[in-house]
């Protein structure tokens, strides 16, 4: 039975069979892809020993994902989101297979790493149609008083995968190398695939007639522009993790800083998503926060100079810890922004506005990790970190001043 706050039900949207299979789909997909992650990123390191090249594993998926974001958001809007995403899931199964055929024929090493960066552009297009197709399935699985307690599962789901996954990446790679690795990858993504498609069919909303796609983009994104709110907070997400972010050097503080191998990388890969993961099941469970932006603000303070002491520390536990602590912080980020984002957009343009949302997570994650390997090679990799965590605290600050209404925004609703 479904409750208001008076008797909140934590357990409302896991409740509601659909939901339950999206997210099943999702932990999957999730574990999927942070394995693929350790993987490559330990496998490029060590046939490069070169934290450029770690920062343009980033970039070759950013590029082809931040140029068809904003279609993938008009076609979300236009298209049966579920089917869509069905595609995209059989993209990235495919790049998995890529993955592991390039391996196995010895194609990675001696001639290189670029095949890498190609098969990770292809999976960057087909993100650029899951992230707004998914997230805008969410108004099709639960109703509008649950969106707050489905966002906070989804989001507890994805950081579950995201403890996991890097760990068994990390110890996939000891056992068996990249082969081993990348062969569970693509039997993950394959369960992804038939998890989702256990989730009920629903017909594509209705779209305004004669509106050309241009201007179907142009509506999604005046949508966003004319809600101070919602854009302050996907700004100061893009900005906080594009400078303070240190995701893509972590192999190179395993091997050369904190000298902890492979598997060591996939336990600092994995220690930010444990730190959010218990917030977002605390989150999950309790009513709705009643002082939203100041919680925004302080979370994104408390990422930034979590950043500053992981770059300082020398120590790997200690290193692992502070990176948790990030990932709590940035969890309240990521539920609230995702609530906002679910509350405030009619249902008929969240596929657009969740691509304007996509682009703003792609930019500051795979931008900031091309952004953190040229800073690593040019300052060093502890300056590069420690800098980025400085702009951070600068960006909250900047974004407490200049928008007002963020800093007094209360209950999302």
């Amino acid at each position: 039975m479904l409750r208001d706050d008076a008797g909140h039900d934590p357990y409302a949207a896991l409740r509601l069979p659909g939901f339950r299979w999206f997210s099943a789909s999702l932990l999957t997909q999730t574990l999927a892809t942070q394995i693929q992650g350790v993987v490559v990123g330990w496998q490029v390191y060590q046939n490069t020993r070169d934290p450029l090249a770690l920062g343009l594993v980033g970039l070759a998926e950013a590029l082809p994902f931040l140029t068809m974001a904003l279609f993938g958001g008009h076609v979300a809007d236009r298209v049966s989101r579920r089917g869509l995403v069905l595609a995209s899931l059989a993209v990235l199964n495919g790049s998995s297979l890529a993955l592991l055929l390039l391996t196995v024929t010895g194609r990675i090493g001696i001639g290189g790493v670029w095949p890498v960066y190609a098969v990770l552009a292809a999976s960057g297009v087909a993100r650029s149609f899951l992230q707004p197709a998914r997230t805008a399935m969410i108004p099709e699985l639960v109703p509008p008083p649950l969106y707050h307690n489905a966002v906070g599962w989804r989001t507890s789901v994805w950081q579950f995968g995201a403890v996991i996954g890097p760990a068994l990446g990390g110890i996939l790679y000891t056992i068996g190398g990249a082969t081993l690795g990348y062969l569970v990858d693509a039997a993950l993504m394959a369960a992804a695939w038939i998890t989702l498609a256990w989730v009920p069919s629903r017909p594509p909303l209705p779209v305004v007639a004669g509106l050309s796609v241009l201007a179907s983009l142009r509506e999604g994104l005046r949508f966003v522009w004319t809600r101070p709110i919602l854009l302050s907070a996907l700004t100061l997400d893009l900005l906080a993790v594009l400078f303070g972010g240190a995701e893509a050097l972590l192999p190179l503080f395993a091997a050369d800083i904190l000298h902890v191998g492979p598997a060591g990388l996939g336990a600092l890969r994995a220690a930010p998503a444990i730190g959010s993961v218990l917030t977002a099941l605390v989150m999950a469970l309790r009513p709705p926060l009643e002082r939203a932006g100041p919680a925004l603000l302080a979370a994104v303070t408390l990422f930034g100079l979590s950043m500053i002491g992981f770059g300082l520390s020398r120590d790997p536990l200690l290193s692992w810890f502070l990176l948790a602590i990030a990932g709590m912080a940035d969890n309240v980020s990521v539920v609230l922004r995702a609530t906002m984002l679910q509350v405030l957009t009619p249902p008929q343009l969240l596929g657009r506005v969740s691509s304007v949302n996509a682009i703003f997570i792609g930019s500051s994650n795979e931008l900031g990790a091309f952004e953190s390997g040229v800073a690593a090679r040019l300052l060093g990799a502890v300056p590069a970190v420690v800098l980025g965590g400085v702009v951070t605290l600068l960006v909250v600050a900047i974004t407490a001043w200049r928008v007002p209404a963020l800093r007094k925004l209360q209950r999302i609703k």
